[in-house]
């Protein structure tokens, strides 16, 4: 292995390889070694405090509640499947670490969290395939730090492919070189706002590659004197960033979803899983939109998911069904109340968790709803269930605490270190400004 290892990286003249992981902050991070010490490192990785799981997103220093602090190493171990030169980069690998402690799998691992969950779907006999579908911002910064986005173009606009051609044509190509599939490009609503759709994959694999992406994004726009960001709300009069979730079942190569019966119509397998979603969803938010500054991008009537509901094609609702007239449809699930401050492994195992709560419950989601439920009146909206979600961080935080299930699902030290992070970003940031925030954020994601 060794030997393959150093040709394959002397092969594409390797001379650092950085070992990623993404902490409870969702901040990216990584540990590079010099590929002649390769032998040192191949098996036994790169080693961190385990403090640094405890580092919430605005400075170096340990989040008080976490049970973590200066004594204790973890190792980042390579995953060596997921070994990618970084065309940004040139001389720089990138490669996917897991978090051990003791020569064990570590309780506090984000991809080991996602790795359980996967498995637990597999003793269900469910494969889950899955898609993290960005929103992201390109940016120029002037002398004087002022942020302006690269044009001030509308939705689908082909003056904003043209005007951005180079850099998108880069960000593409780096991403296909590293072995991500593109589907679909177009300029977002926003001036210099851009979406690119990766296609569908395995639940690990698609967290992985959100990884990638991210990274790639923000180092191609740095290779033509841009900035990029995925932060959720940037300005106050352009549209938000998200970053939905798109979910299918499978088993023996079938998709569940497609009621085989009712054309068009989810099957009860899909309709349990949603409903699961939809019963946790408000805990789910610390996850899946776990930033203060989140919860200004989560409005109604702003297609952001504000509302507890489902619809088929609803794309007010936070769970939608899209329709796909070329397969037996509905083929997948969009949860639209996800953004990229999430760190993704724990943004998908925890989904991954509350559909299989709902489907272990038998749980059902109700009637679809056919129309924007910000428009009902409240008291249609209680009689069908349909609630307004948790309108700041402080609240999904106080639903995740008395959520057993997916407190069950992380376990008790990476839930008591997670809360922490959450609960100091929220001491710390809860009478920030929109543009306090930005200043603080806009590089971090």
């Amino acid at each position: 292995m060794e030997s393959h290892l150093h040709t394959l990286l002397a092969a594409q003249q390797i001379e650092f390889v950085r070992v990623l992981w993404c902490d409870n902050a969702n901040v990216i991070r990584a540990k590079a070694f010099h590929t002649r010490f390769l032998s040192e490192h191949q098996s036994h990785g790169v080693s961190i405090s385990i403090a640094q799981q405890a580092i919430p997103v605005m400075y170096d220093a340990v989040a008080s509640g976490s049970g973590l602090g200066p004594v204790g190493e973890a190792w980042l171990v390579p995953d060596w499947s997921t070994l990618r030169a970084l065309p940004y980069a040139p001389g720089h690998a990138r490669v996917i670490g897991n978090l051990v402690k003791d020569s064990q799998p570590w309780s506090l691992c984000p991809r080991g969290f996602l790795k359980r969950t996967i498995a637990q779907a597999l003793e269900h006999g469910l494969d889950i395939m899955a898609a993290f579908e960005n929103e992201f911002y390109l940016l120029k910064i002037n002398s004087e730090g002022e942020i302006r986005p690269t044009d001030n173009t509308v939705f689908a606009s082909t003056l904003s492919m043209d005007l951005n051609q180079s850099v998108i044509d880069a960000i593409s190509e780096a991403l296909i070189t590293q072995g991500l599939p593109i589907e679909r490009y177009y300029p977002e609503s926003g001036g210099g706002q851009h979406e690119l759709s990766i296609r569908y994959t395995h639940a690990l694999q698609c967290a992985d590659w959100q990884i990638a992406f991210r990274e790639t994004v923000r180092g191609v726009a740095l290779q033509h004197n841009l900035r990029s960001s995925f932060l959720p709300k940037l300005f106050a009069d352009q549209a938000g960033s998200g970053c939905h979730l798109h979910l299918s079942l499978w088993q023996n190569g079938e998709n569940l979803l497609p009621d085989r019966e009712h054309p068009g119509q989810l099957s009860t397998i899909g309709r349990s899983f949603v409903a699961g979603i939809l019963h946790h969803l408000p805990a789910l938010m610390a996850i899946t939109t776990p930033s203060v500054n989140s919860y200004r991008r989560l409005q109604p009537h702003c297609w952001s998911g504000a509302f507890r509901s489902w619809g088929y094609d609803n794309r007010e609702a936070a769970v939608r069904i899209p329709s796909n007239p070329s397969l037996p449809s509905p083929t997948h699930i969009e949860l639209k109340t996800v953004d990229a401050t999430s760190n993704p492994y724990l943004a998908l195992g925890a989904v991954i968790a509350a559909g299989l709560d709902g489907i272990q419950q038998g749980l059902d989601p109700g009637e679809p709803v056919p129309l924007d439920p910000g428009h009902l009146p409240e008291a249609e909206r209680q009689s069908r269930s349909i609630d307004r979600l948790p309108e700041t961080l402080a609240v999904a935080i106080e639903q995740f605490r008395q959520n057993q299930t997916l407190i069950h699902a992380l376990g008790s030290d990476l839930t008591q270190a997670f809360l922490a992070v959450r609960q100091a970003e929220w001491e710390y940031l809860k009478d920030f400004t929109l543009e306090e925030e930005v200043r603080l954020l806009l590089e971090r994601y």
